[in-house]
């Protein structure tokens, strides 16, 4: 498909595909203030998180003349990849297939940020595919507040304009709901304590962990489903609500040699640095070492970590695997040495689960893995062995400016399982699991994902879950390029609120590869589209899935929208 010009992503020509406006639409938020003296914001979506799904959105509701409401916990928008610090994990195929049009355009202008603002050496400047940090994660490592600097230039002439309120810092933290809708939702200032009533006809839950589901009293699942359930292959025999993945505290770091960066010993470090994970099967040893297990087969798996970024032998050198920015990448001098996040199998946070968590309970937990990440880089700084039969690098760094906080550590941990809703469409492991689905599908079809008739986008990832709360290992296997169907996306019940991050119609086991940044990203563009369509025919969401002329319709509208719903063949 043919690049855009970067305008397309402010919307200026993203009018490709537009239906008309419906008569209910507003010309900018509405704003009132009620007799208490509190606000009262009204616009035609109401969007609770800013992370990549809430975001896309946004955006896919604004360039089709809806005005929007968009809150968010902390001062970033961006989700995973700003204010958890997370470079983008994706497939492959990124750079010409299996993701949305404006992802595409997303991620090649954080190119062109790099090409226009820093100074690159020749080779990167004329490389189309710049890899700023050229980390082995991702053909995209670079830093958070490039990916921060895009978002607000996209959202801004909406801002300016009045099409969109965008409240950083704000949690919602009360709805008011009548039978299958929902009535409005309260947002509170997490500086101030101001309360803002957020009324609108349709809602969008993108928050971290489906903070809005039990709000408003959609019917939701957590944790482990068990195989009984699911019949899924690698699922448990028993089912466990409380059984989610371990998240984690990111932080940045460099490296300068010769350089005394240590911190001062962490409180908790005599915990973690001789902590053994308890999990089935076991931990290699100590968190806090050089090994982990292996995802694919759980058995002890050495590290290597050389923050000069040279080879480690036949290991994988921890410095490079999420390497945010390359200095050889720019003109000599421009930095002292490479940049790189920790998000590590080190720092997994495993004693503690958040969702559902009293607001006591969870920064117990989040205090105890920042306690953790700090440990580690204490432990990077000290400890560590070292090739010349030495311990520790105490040139290494922590760089508080990456993430933007006075601890240098991120603005919010790194969640890789949240609450799900009880959809209309189950997506299951028989459905994208590549043995799974061998086990049910005719021999031609058994190396394809199952086909949803009702796509709505496309993505693709293996099924990663990192150990859980509850004491689980790693399961992590091989996955089929799926399709997102629009089923998965609705509610059993509820008519006017819709996911858009991991809390979409997933079991425990399919969440771990639809749970990714372009996959939210692919989600949450659909919802914005969805909500529009469903508007402007007068109908509920469902009504356009249960109808095949109105889902035709739907669908030949998101991909004029640069949505692809199928994969090319082969």
């Amino acid at each position: 498909m043919k690049r855009r010009n970067f305008l397309s992503l402010l919307g200026v020509s993203a009018t490709a595909g537009v239906i008309g406006v419906p008569a209910t639409a507003l010309a900018e938020v509405e704003k009132t203030t009620q007799k208490n003296g509190d606000e009262q914001l009204k616009a035609d979506v109401i969007i609770a998180g800013g992370g990549l799904g809430g975001f896309a959105a946004a955006m896919s509701s604004l360039r089709n003349k809806q005005t929007v409401v968009l809150t968010e916990e902390t001062d970033w928008i961006g989700g995973q990849l700003t204010q958890q610090g997370v470079p983008p994990d994706e497939h492959g195929w990124i750079e010409t297939h299996g993701a949305t049009q404006m992802y595409r355009d997303f991620r090649n202008a954080i190119r062109d940020y790099y090409k226009k603002n820093y100074p690159l050496v020749d080779s990167a400047k004329n490389n189309p595919l710049l890899n700023p940090g050229d980390g082995s994660v991702s053909k995209l490592c670079h830093e958070p507040r490039v990916a921060l600097a895009i978002m607000n230039d996209m959202l801004a002439p909406y801002i300016s304009s009045g099409k969109l309120v965008l409240l950083t810092e704000y949690k919602v933290t009360k709805a008011a709901v009548n039978g299958v809708k929902v009535e409005s939702l309260t947002a509170k200032s997490m500086r101030t304590g101001r309360l803002v009533t957020l009324t609108a006809p349709y809602f969008v839950d993108a928050t971290e962990m489906g903070d809005i589901l039990p709000l408003t009293g959609t019917e939701y699942i957590t944790g482990t489903e068990s195989k009984k359930q699911t019949n899924e292959l690698h699922a448990p025999e028993v089912a466990n609500p409380n059984n989610n993945q371990a998240f984690t505290v990111c932080f940045a770091i460099d490296y300068v040699p010769g350089g005394n960066h240590v911190i001062d010993k962490p409180k908790d470090y005599d915990f973690w640095s001789n902590h053994v994970p308890k999990l089935t099967p076991p931990w290699a040893g100590k968190l806090l070492e050089l090994h982990y297990s292996d995802p694919k087969t759980l058995k002890p798996k050495r590290l290597g970590f050389n923050p000069d970024g040279s080879k480690t032998g036949s290991m994988l050198n921890l410095w490079n695997y999420r390497k945010i920015i390359n200095k050889d990448n720019f003109v000599t001098g421009t930095y002292t040495g490479d940049i790189t996040i920790v998000n590590w199998p080190q720092n997994d946070y495993m004693l503690g689960n958040l969702i559902g968590a009293s607001e006591k309970e969870f920064n117990k937990h989040v205090n105890g893995a920042k306690q953790l990440s700090l440990s580690l880089l204490y432990w990077l700084q000290t400890e560590a062995p070292r090739e010349d039969g030495g311990k520790g690098y105490p040139g290494v760094r922590l760089r508080k400016d990456i993430m933007g906080t006075e601890d240098g550590l991120a603005k919010y941990p790194y969640i890789r399982e949240s609450r799900r809703i009880k959809a209309m469409f189950t997506i299951l492991e028989e459905h994208v699991g590549k043995e799974n689905r061998a086990m049910v599908a005719k021999s031609e079809e058994k190396n394809v994902a199952a086909p949803f008739y009702d796509s709505v986008g496309i993505g693709y990832y293996h099924i990663d879950l990192h150990p859980s709360c509850d004491q689980v290992n790693y399961v992590d296997f091989s996955s089929l390029r799926f399709q997102i169907p629009l089923g998965a996306l609705l509610p059993v019940r509820m008519e006017n609120i819709l996911p858009a991050n991991k809390n979409i119609g997933t079991t425990h086991i399919t969440n771990g590869c639809y749970r990714l940044h372009p996959v939210e990203w692919s989600i949450g563009e659909a919802v914005g589209l969805l909500i529009r369509f469903a508007r402007d025919k007068n109908v509920i969401p469902r009504d356009i899935r249960n109808n095949k002329q109105l889902l035709t319709a739907f669908q030949d509208y998101v991909k004029s929208q640069g949505i692809e719903t199928e994969w090319p063949k082969g």
